[in-house]
Order: structure tokens, then sequence, then C-alpha cells
């Protein structure tokens, strides 16, 4: 058991390692503990009863490191916040945060891209709804297999982003609903407007975080259930961050 209170962030695999650099510049020296967690089917291809029982698992986990907050950097796993087991902790997905960064920049004609489960949930739609704001989705479930595999240029990886984009390209904004995507926004400029603006939420998200009373002091641990390799190679070619220990868990 850690002996130090920490910042809980957990994600599928690495998207939300983008959030984690944005809080080691926005916030300082929070002690954090990232978990990504590959070993399993991707959270955005389960239905919504497995992946209620597998977060839950995770939060289990999670405290046994003694959590003090968390963030769940993770579009499909935020859709089932209201369903998790989360007691006391004080939790942030990435769904609100990501409204807001959407309605803040006034689009004309807004579109989303994310994971099935995400686009299939329906809340987004519902959310922008209530303000006013309709919205194109697209599912684009292949692109963070892509990244999590430390790929970011690759012509598969561009012919994919056409497939996705195409019907998106004289959007005003395309929101990312997705924390693996903000990797690629210069490969999915190439196929849309080039007034197009690529809306990612992890400003407005961490933002949020920062009003939090967060620890301070210890170190960060990185923890996957999936290969610790794999994880470090993709996070240094994808997010351009070194990740010096990743430890094993089986869960």
């Amino acid at each position: 058991m850690s002996s130090k209170p920490r910042l809980g962030i957990i994600d599928w695999g690495i998207g939300g390692v983008g959030i984690y650099r944005l809080i080691r510049a926005r916030l300082g020296p929070v002690p954090a503990l990232y978990f990504s967690d590959t070993g399993v089917t991707p959270y955005g291809k389960m239905s919504r009863r497995e992946l209620v029982a597998r977060v839950n698992s995770v939060l289990d986990f999670l405290r046994s490191q003694e959590i003090s907050h968390l963030v769940v950097a993770c579009n499909a796993a935020s859709t089932v916040i209201p369903f998790l087991k989360v007691g006391r902790l004080k939790v942030e997905g990435v769904v609100e945060s990501a409204v807001r960064a959407a309605q803040r920049r006034r689009p004309t004609k807004l579109a989303l891209i994310g994971g099935r489960r995400t686009v299939l949930s329906g809340i987004y739609r519902q959310a922008l709804a209530e303000r006013g704001i309709p919205v194109i989705q697209r599912i684009a479930q292949p692109l963070s297999g892509f990244i999590e595999s430390g790929d970011v240029s690759s012509s598969m990886l561009r012919s994919e982003c056409r497939r996705i984009l195409s019907p998106l390209a004289n959007c005003s904004h395309i929101l990312l609903a997705c924390t693996h995507y903000p990797a690629i926004i210069p490969v999915m400029k190439e196929v849309v407007s080039e007034d197009t603006v690529f809306v990612d939420p992890a400003e407005e998200l961490v933002s949020r975080i920062g009003r939090w009373e967060l620890p301070t002091g210890g170190t960060d641990r990185v923890f996957t259930s999936g290969d610790p390799q794999k994880m470090a190679t993709a996070a240094r070619i994808a997010i351009g961050i070194e990740f010096k220990r990743i430890i094993k868990v089986n869960i």
C-alpha cells in the first residue's frame, strides 16, 4: 500500500497520459497514479454492464493505493460514472469538460468523433442538445488502436482518418471525444478544411481539476494491466512522455 495519497487517473490506454502531462504542466507537483487497462477489451467495445464491472474492479485496486481523487480520463468509462461505486472519492470524467469546451467555441457546425460506446450512449448528443447545439457524430474506434500501438503517421492510419473524417470536412469544429485523438491532430488536419478547429477538452478538464484540494508531495506511480514495454513505447512516441517504471498488475 502506498504511504501518501495520490490523484488517480484511469484510462483504457495511453490517451489519458496527455491529461497527466497537462496536469504536470499546469498544476505542479501533484502526486499521481496512472492506470492503463489495456489488458482487457477496449472500454469502447464493452457493454455497459461489462464496463461498470471492470471499472469498479479497477477502483478497488486504486483504493488499495490510497488515491484521494479520481480523473476518469476515458470517454467510454465516463459514460458509466453514475453507476460506479465511487464512495467518497472526488471524481471528474471528461464529458462535462468536453461539452463546455465545445460550447465556449460557439460552433456553427459541430461534429464529434469517438469510440463506439461513447457515441452510441448518446451522452454527448443529449448534453449538447440541452445547450442548443446540434452535433454530427462519427464512430472512430480504430484510431485509438493505432495510437495505442505507437502509430501516429502510417498510411493505414491516414486511410482510416480519411474514411472517418471526410464526411465532416466542412464542419466548423470537431470535438475529440477520445483522449487518444489529440496525438494525431496533424494527420486529421490533412483531411478537413483548413478552417476546421479540433476541440481537445484537456485544458478545460485540468482547469476543473485544479479547483480541487489536491495532495502534494510523494512520487508518481504508473500501472498497467497490459504490456508495460508497449505502454512505455506508445507513451513516448504518441504523447512525448518517458515513463521510467511501469508496474504490471493483474486485476
